[in-house]
């Protein structure tokens, strides 16, 4: 077999339809475009709304841009931890989803120092501030900083 002998299948090539060829072959003087308006004179530009104003122009422009390596912590104070976790407890992300102090799921857990602490507690957090360190470690308790979660 060579190339020239290859042939389509059979009913797989129909022929092109030949417009404005006379009004009995069905295609015939409009060539199947109706009468007048735009898009029987000529091509419409994409997003054209008859001169109404389209709508990629009625929408507001997006400020800015979203960085992708930025980490977005779901944040808790230290005055939260003093009211819901008893002495020498250990505070990690899933006793805090637990308790409903941080809502997002899979996001990391920042400790913020707004707040006193007057018990010990062991925090096990993604991100400390220096201020809620202080007053962790000042309460005689531990801040232990998780791994950085993946993306």
């Amino acid at each position: 077999m060579k190339p020239h002998d290859l042939k389509p299948p059979p009913g797989s090539r129909s022929k092109p339809i030949r417009r404005g060829r006379g009004e009995s072959s069905g295609k015939g003087k409009t060539a199947g475009r109706g009468h007048k308006g735009t898009r029987a004179r000529g091509t419409v530009p994409a997003g054209f709304e008859g001169g109404q104003m389209p709508l990629h122009r009625r929408l507001p422009k997006l400020p800015g841009f979203r960085n992708p390596e930025r980490v977005e912590y779901t944040t808790v104070n230290v005055a939260s931890l003093e009211r819901a976790f008893e002495r020498d407890e250990v505070v990690d992300p899933h006793a805090l989803r637990a308790r409903s102090l941080v809502r997002k799921g899979s996001a990391p857990v920042k400790v913020l120092g707004d707040g006193t602490l007057s018990k010990p507690l062991t925090v096990r957090a993604h991100a400390f501030s220096a201020s809620a360190r202080d007053k962790i470690t000042a309460s005689g308790g531990q801040a232990e900083q998780l791994a950085p979660p993946r993306r």
